[in-house]
């Protein structure tokens, strides 16, 4: 497969918009669309009894947003998502320790939280060199996205944060209480959801 530069499904469909003042709006609204699901998906929030790092649809929402959107799309629906946050906006999912606002980013999951836009980056920039558009690749994209999160939210979580309550900050506990637990289902969720972008291309064609 090429690595050459290729389009987004969200820039192909602004593409079929005419005008170039719609194409702009097609991607600002895909953009905030993204955005707001990466909200609602932080409010299905399930905690975990052996680790601070509750369980969240977030990651999926952000891989699968930037496959979609691309590089710069995809971080700036996360960069947005994140001002709303430090804004007070009750867009992170919910704590017991910390109050909605600036300070979230410095508890336990602010290193995942941080993470975002870079891994919503990475996984565009795969999707802008045609990752998008069969799903194992897609998988692949999404994968590297993971692993951005997976790497500074732990390291935040090993270095600064205490992944247990009453635990020292160390990298062993934070491995184990930040990324064993959600591997399986991650895989999963990614699995599940690597196959929508690929399936809207074959809808909607391909845009070159």
């Amino acid at each position: 497969m090429a690595l050459s530069t290729s389009t987004t499904l969200v820039n192909a469909l602004a593409a079929r918009r005419g005008s170039i003042e719609t194409a702009r709006g097609v991607k600002i609204a895909s953009m905030l669309f993204v955005t707001v699901l990466t909200a609602a998906a932080a409010q299905i929030s399930v905690p975990l009894p052996f680790t601070a790092v509750p369980f969240t649809l977030q990651p999926m929402v952000v891989l699968l947003g930037a496959l979609a959107l691309g590089s710069r799309l995809g971080a700036a629906s996360q960069i947005l998502y994140l001002a709303a946050g430090i804004a007070g906006l009750p867009v992170f999912a919910a704590s017991g320790i910390l109050p909605p606002g600036p300070l979230r980013l410095l508890g336990p999951t602010g290193g995942y939280l941080m993470a975002y836009p870079l891994a919503a980056f990475l996984t565009g920039y795969l999707a802008e060199r045609g990752f998008d558009r069969r799903y194992l690749t897609s998988i692949v994209a999404m994968l590297a996205g993971l692993a951005v999160i997976y790497a500074i939210g732990v390291t935040w979580l090993g270095v600064f944060a205490r992944p247990l309550e009453g635990a020292a900050p160390g990298m062993s506990v934070a491995a184990l209480t930040g990324i064993y637990p959600f591997i399986v289902p991650d895989l999963i969720k990614i699995a599940v959801a690597a196959g929508l972008v690929p399936a809207l291309w074959q809808l909607f064609g391909r845009s070159e």
